[in-house]
């Protein structure tokens, strides 16, 4: 139950917004961005850092439904296009325990990049194939994890992930995984 009473819906999201609040283009502020999930249905609403981070709860949804529903929202409120991936709190709790690199040196050059689907296998293990030394690159499911030393001169962007695997992708690093994970727990 909520300060109010209400019953809050249990199963708490991440939407992670690609593209927004980056160098300074396609501004969406984040009150603007609680503001339009509030309006959605979604309660719990809160926004972490200043590049795309929600989390919030509703009843159980379709990923695809609740992501189209919000992109809609930033498009008809901002003008702004932009896609949305979703995770639940359960995706999340998966994503750290699956990482390669348990304790990394450097969490600033640790990335996620999520996808908007499991790559093609064909795509995945061309990728893998490949040297980026010293950056490496590991797919697992929905995610690759790109663990980036030589940034910013590393060839593993974001742009580069969804060229060769074919999939939309937005990156987060690794403290944001972290900290994505934590708000979405319960």
């Amino acid at each position: 139950m909520s300060a109010r009473g209400a019953t809050v819906p249990g199963m708490r999201y991440a939407a992670l917004l690609r593209g927004i609040n980056v160098g300074g283009r396609q501004k969406v502020p984040m009150a603007e961005l609680r503001q339009l999930l509030g309006t959605l249905g979604l309660a719990e609403v809160s926004t972490y850092l200043q590049s795309g981070n929600a989390v919030f709860s509703c009843d159980q949804r379709q990923h695809g439904e609740l992501a189209e529903a919000i992109r809609a929202g930033v498009a008809e409120r901002t003008g702004i296009s932009c896609s949305v991936l979703i995770r639940t709190g359960e995706d999340l709790a998966s994503v750290v325990a699956r990482t390669p690199r348990a304790e990394p040196e450097n969490p600033a050059r640790y990335f996620v990049a999520f996808l908007g689907a499991e790559p093609d296998p064909a795509s995945a293990e061309s990728v893998l194939a490949q040297s980026f030394d010293p950056d490496q690159i590991w797919i697992s499911g929905r995610e690759a994890y790109l663990w980036c030393p030589g940034m910013p001169d590393s060839k593993l962007t974001n742009a580069f992930v969804e060229r060769a695997l074919g999939v939309t992708a937005t990156a987060r690093n690794w403290n944001t995984v972290l900290k994505l994970a934590e708000l979405t727990s319960r």
